[in-house]
């Protein structure tokens, strides 16, 4: 039986995988193995089909690879993927892409800023790391407003993962006191 032929079989939707980023590969340190789950098989530019893969504890299915791809190891499972996690949630510092001094701070891309804690002093020692990592002058921000939000995934082929409601009362399903500055 021809390699080929093997991934074919293997490369099936459902299919646990480990999968390693090929800088990963490349390096001199021990190589990292992600575990995944095959979410899709779509062909590819040539012969060659692509895997989509979305890894553990990952809520999107972003990477796609050559189902060849040398950082790709087929497991024997192959279990029903499971559903992405929809509605309200409470985000942590990944979803936010970060935190300054223990808490996690977003600039949106409507260049509002929205800080994840309920303590004001908290949220302006994060805000002052914030800005001085990023190069923003805090003479031209707006004053820090406490708000409640809730936020929200997104579906999986959405342009954004997760939303927010800024008209939130403290009452809501996973409502969050939060700080925010407006653009």
């Amino acid at each position: 039986m021809s390699e080929t032929s093997i991934l074919t079989e293997k490369a099936v939707v459902g299919r646990r995988v480990e999968f390693a980023y090929y800088s990963n590969l490349q390096s001199d340190s021990k190589t990292v193995w992600h575990p995944g789950i095959i979410t899709a098989i779509e062909p590819g530019l040539t012969d060659v089909m692509l895997a989509c893969i979305r890894l553990d504890g990952e809520r999107r299915s972003g990477l796609r690879t050559p189902t060849d791809y040398e950082g790709l190891r087929y497991l024997d499972q192959v279990v029903p993927v499971p559903d992405l996690p929809m509605g309200r949630f409470t985000p942590t510092a990944d979803d936010f892409g970060g935190d300054w001094e223990g808490v996690p701070v977003l600039q949106c891309e409507s260049e509002d800023i929205v800080i994840l804690t309920d303590d004001q002093r908290s949220a302006a020692v994060a805000l002052h790391a914030f800005c001085k990592d990023m190069g923003i002058d805090r003479d031209y921000l707006p004053k820090m407003q406490a708000r409640w939000a809730v936020f929200e995934w997104e579906p999986e082929d959405a342009d954004i993962p997760w939303t927010v409601s800024w008209d939130a009362a403290e009452t809501d399903d996973h409502a969050l006191h939060i700080y925010y500055l407006p653009a």
